[in-house]
């Protein structure tokens, strides 16, 4: 899913590419390849760069311990991503994906940098294609009139030569042989080389030589399995036509809610020349509309699967109603069930009560901040940077340097905020944040819950950033989440109503600490006062939200009122008013065992006072009014527990007084 390599539309080798230039390569010249062409290989073979970005805007636990670094490393103000060369008349070649790399980078644009350290900018892109996976353009100005002679026919067996610049070092030459011819994957339209020569970090876009000195390919990728390399005949470069970008691509699109992947070809092509920035400008626009049109053609194929339609869907939406503040995303299984996925693996205590809970589904972190007591309402859920350094405080962001991993105490302010709706009409705030020595993204999506906030988070590649959208965008309908909060945390949640789902559009909390709660909506309405159990702002609301059918159809819904006496985890006495649906047949007996109880008013849900885990509970069954003698298809439970064990008569009054002013108005 997300990203441009990771949906595999670059050629199929890409995930081994060499372009990211782990260290330095001694040169070690080849003894056959005459001497005389050593100077012309170098005065024609550059290293391709990006300039480091000049800018920091994060904020570390202390200085970065750069003096660890290499002194090249730390010195140069440039990272080395490839290898390109000059063919004539002003022109020149490197790998289609060397040339990628600049694609929505946070680094500069690629340029060319001579063994003498001189920068030459890209002017023009002249011809590409991204299967074939190369590119030939300009630069705005020229470095010489060196170029390399080409040879389009060159002979199996004969000895080769692979030419890569390493971090500005000088040319690294390496012999081996020409081995083989291998088709293309897709469709066989032409064939790569095979060759032994060793290629390292930096190779890629270099040439590929023959005994006299001559290009006879451009080097991509190194086999991950031998020590056999692939490279593209340079007669399919010179091939090409002229004055056109072409895509044609194999690709498989997938999200992180099922295993079922949409496969296609991205196919498109422009005119060229163009200058590099509206080269990649031409290049995001199709490709980003192609992803749109994966993602549709994906969801429209799993459309009758899709939760909550289908078989697979009915015991998640029958199932009774679990609280966790802790957020979950809703995943198909290999069986074709729709469950949760996704529990707390890690818990940070913040100073004010407040705290972190960090867990994940699948490639997306899974985030429940509580808000700090110190921390305003107004700030917290109107200032992203201010989530953002509470989720730091956890140590989760670190940089490395050498050996040392160094905290990232703030990211800053995000560089994109935005608000997207997903299909339960609940409002995400989007906050894009850069990590500029990474050229990555870290892209949240928070949704504003009573006691702070949850979130969908994910770390991507800077040119991700729209597939990352448009992942997360549909990755936000299938997040399963409780709202709860002490009354205090209510009180300041209910009051930044912008940020609301639809749903509280029917709902109704109101409540006056030591004399009333109150709770109504278009499903269920019941109150109590302090005789049935104290009423505080530290009173706990719990509200069990839940996809469900309602009349055939699905919703997203309260399901579940819990109110404790206080927020304390031991404390657990509380009253709970619970929806139940009648199960379809051919479901978990659990389900029909239950409904049958619930409809025979069997226990427990026969107002009965049972002992319980140190708690005394008391249950009964509240029905809707009666819908033309039909038995209801919905049915609630009235419960009441407290610590301690307590007689009957005590128990029944305190659910009398509970069910007194409870009313269903659903059927």
């Amino acid at each position: 899913m997300g990203a441009f390599a990771d949906r595999a539309v670059r050629v199929w080798f890409v995930r081994c590419t060499l372009c990211l230039v782990a260290g330095i390569v001694p040169a070690a010249h080849a003894a056959t390849l005459d001497p005389s062409v050593l100077p012309k290989i170098e005065a024609a073979t550059f290293e391709v760069v990006q300039a480091k970005p000049v800018h920091d805007p994060l904020t570390y636990e202390k200085p970065l311990p750069l003096d660890l670094l290499p002194y090249q490393e730390r010195t140069d103000k440039y990272y080395s991503i490839g290898t390109a060369f000059a063919i004539g008349r002003g022109r020149y070649v490197t790998a289609g994906h060397v040339l990628m790399a600049g694609l929505d980078s946070l680094w500069g644009p690629p340029a060319l940098r001579d063994g003498k350290g001189n920068v030459y900018p890209i002017d023009r892109v002249e011809k590409f294609d991204l299967r074939r996976d190369f590119v030939v353009f300009t630069l705005a100005k020229q470095p010489g009139d060196a170029a390399l002679d080409i040879d389009t026919k060159p002979a199996l067996n004969s000895v080769v030569y692979a030419v890569g610049n390493a971090l500005g070092t000088g040319v690294v030459i390496r012999d081996g042989l020409y081995t083989s011819d291998t088709p293309e994957q897709q469709e066989g339209a032409w064939k790569w080389m095979r060759f032994s020569a060793a290629a390292s970090p930096g190779n890629s876009g270099g040439p590929l030589l023959d005994q006299d000195g001559k290009v006879i390919g451009v080097v991509l990728a190194k086999s991950p399995n031998e020590n056999l390399n692939y490279a593209l005949p340079i007669r399919e470069v010179l091939n090409a036509p002229d004055g056109e970008a072409v895509m044609d691509a194999r690709s498989a699109y997938q999200l992180d809610l099922f295993e079922t992947m949409q496969n296609g070809i991205f196919k498109a092509r422009f005119a060229l020349p163009l200058p590099l920035a509206d080269f990649y400008r031409n290049f995001q626009t199709r490709f980003d509309a192609w992803n749109d049109a994966q993602l549709k053609a994906l969801l429209a194929k799993e459309s009758a699967n899709l939760f909550p339609n289908g078989g697979g869907s009915r015991r998640l939406l029958y199932q009774q109603t679990r609280m966790d503040a802790f957020p979950t995303l809703i995943v198909r299984g290999s069986n074709g069930e729709w469950g949760r996925a996704g529990t707390s693996s890690r818990h940070f205590t913040l100073e004010g009560n407040g705290y972190v809970d960090l867990g994940g589904a699948g490639r997306n972190g899974l985030i429940h901040i509580r808000r700090p007591d110190d921390v305003p309402a107004a700030a917290f859920y109107g200032d992203a940077g201010t989530r953002m350094d509470l989720l730091a405080k956890t140590g989760m962001f670190q940089r490395s340097v050498a050996s040392e991993k160094v905290k990232i105490t703030s990211l800053g302010k995000p560089v994109s905020e935005s608000t997207h709706v997903d299909a339960w009409q609940r409002k995400w705030q989007v906050g894009i944040w850069t990590l500029p020595y990474a050229n990555a993204l870290v892209v949240t999506y928070a949704l504003p819950v009573p006691d702070g906030c949850v979130m969908l988070m994910r770390l991507a590649p800077a040119a991700h950033r729209h597939d990352t959208l448009l992942d997360l965008d549909e990755l936000s309908s299938f997040i399963h989440v409780t709202y709860e909060g002490t009354l205090a945390q209510w009180k300041d949640f209910l009051g930044q109503s912008a940020w609301l789902p639809a749903a509280f559009g029917n709902i109704r909390i109101d409540y006056d600490y030591g004399r009333r709660f109150g709770y109504s909506s278009q499903r269920v309405v019941f109150s109590f006062t302090p005789e049935v159990q104290a009423i505080t702002p530290d009173s706990l609301l719990w509200l069990g939200f839940r996809f469900l059918l309602d009349h055939g159809k699905p919703a997203w819904d309260v399901a579940d009122v819990e109110v404790w006496k206080d927020k304390a985890s031991d404390d657990h006495n509380g009253v709970n008013v619970q929806r139940f649906a009648e199960p379809p047949a051919g479901l978990d007996d659990d389900m029909t065992s239950r409904w049958r109880k619930l409809s025979q008013r069997q226990h427990p849900y026969d107002g009965v006072a049972r002992y319980e885990d140190d708690v005394m509970k008391i249950d009964a069954v509240v029905a809707p009014a009666s819908s033309g003698g039909k038995p209801p298809s919905v049915l609630y439970t009235a419960f009441y527990g407290i610590e301690g064990n307590h007689p009957q008569d005590f128990m029944k009054a305190k659910l009398d007084l509970l069910m007194k002013n409870l009313r269903v108005s659903e059927h």
